[in-house]
């Protein structure tokens, strides 16, 4: 079977034997009286590889952002959300919007409407808080990070994004012979910019293959945060183990993640350019996410069915209420480039055939 629904982008596994050994799992004692074994060092040298002064582990990104909002909506603040923002994110302003705080929405990453949105909707004296994914994998962009934080900036806001899909893959300088840069850090090192007015959670799910989550920014807001959280007082750390494989993906990434991001864009490449070679096209840029464009006369649901029939395991996208359905794949390290061929080969034949 040719697998395209996994997001473990660099192909990173984490198998016990190549782990550090732990005494226990866990201390049985919450974060917030004794951080578990390894965290801080990973936490630390996690923040530095996305430009940030501090970083903090959490179990998951609902973890984070239930905190995150549930203190932010004690002070006098106004939310603005793009509205391609991921569930999770939003299920945390949702937390916010029950305390009273007012939430807007804006049109996906348009930094112009953001601007008309806080002239005409920020109250005096209330701090904006904008919440955006850090990258699009649906449209293949990055989010307009200078633009937000040109307009925050004038009130004093902070800008809070997810940073989930670009953690491991973007990074420093990108050239089109490196088309995702260096490093690996996401989409501050990418973009070129930080602040102490800029908060990153993300998932160390994707890139780096480990189910534990971070949140980064500057020291005084991650002091706050471990001063302020309830789930370090009522829910369960990471456990060692996931540290220990946190640490590991880290010290993989500095020893040849490069070289793993190099042949990633290698492989996006030659199946965007098989794709085309057929009359397809896909959205997503260079980036592992790929979504085909709607075929005519080709019920996307079918194109799905069609191909797993053949042996190939791709994502569907139903849309909304059963429209615009697409079907998208996931690219990774672990794929080869005649596997690539060959999908696109079975894809043509798919796409071609009539029941």
């Amino acid at each position: 079977m040719l697998n395209f629904t996994s997001g473990l982008y660099l192909g990173l596994r984490h198998a016990s034997r190549s782990l550090r050994p732990w005494p226990q799992l866990t201390s049985g004692a919450p974060a917030v009286l004794v951080s578990p074994s390894g965290a801080d060092r990973a936490a630390y040298r996690l923040a530095a590889l996305q430009g940030c002064e501090g970083a903090i582990l959490a179990p998951s990104t609902l973890h984070l952002f239930w905190d995150l909002f549930g203190i932010l909506a004690r002070g006098s603040v106004s939310i603005f959300m793009s509205r391609c923002t991921y569930p999770i994110a939003r299920w945390g302003v949702e937390r916010a919007l029950s305390q009273g705080v007012r939430v807007r929405s804006f049109h996906h990453y348009d930094p112009d409407i953001l601007r008309r949105a806080l002239k005409r909707n920020l109250r005096c004296g209330f701090r904006p808080v904008v919440v955006s994914d850090g990258y699009c994998p649906g449209c293949g962009k990055p989010a307009p990070i200078a633009e937000y934080l040109d307009s925050i900036r004038p009130f004093g806001g902070l800008l809070v994004l997810d940073d989930t899909q670009a953690l491991g893959i973007l990074g420093l300088d990108s050239k089109p012979d490196v088309p995702y840069g260096k490093g690996g850090g996401g989409i501050l090192r990418w973009s070129n910019l930080s602040g102490p007015d800029v908060l990153i959670v993300t998932s160390l799910a994707k890139g780096f293959g480990v189910p534990v989550a971070a949140l980064s920014g500057s020291r005084g807001m991650i002091r706050m945060f471990k001063g302020e959280s309830e789930t370090r007082v009522h829910c369960s750390p990471p456990s060692v183990s996931v540290i220990r494989a946190a640490q590991h993906a880290l010290e993989r990434n500095e020893k040849d993640g490069d070289e793993r991001r190099f042949y990633l864009s290698r492989l996006v490449h030659r199946f965007r350019h098989r794709l085309k070679e057929i009359g397809l096209f896909s959205t997503g840029g260079l980036f592992p996410v790929q979504t085909l464009h709607p075929i005519p006369g080709v019920d996307a649901r079918v194109l799905h069915q069609r191909l797993s029939r053949l042996g190939v395991r791709a994502v569907p996208h139903h849309g909304r209420a059963g429209r615009d359905a697409r079907v998208g794949f996931l690219i990774t390290t672990r794929h080869s480039e005649h596997e690539i061929d060959q999908t696109v080969d079975l894809l043509n034949d798919a796409a071609n055939r009539t029941i």
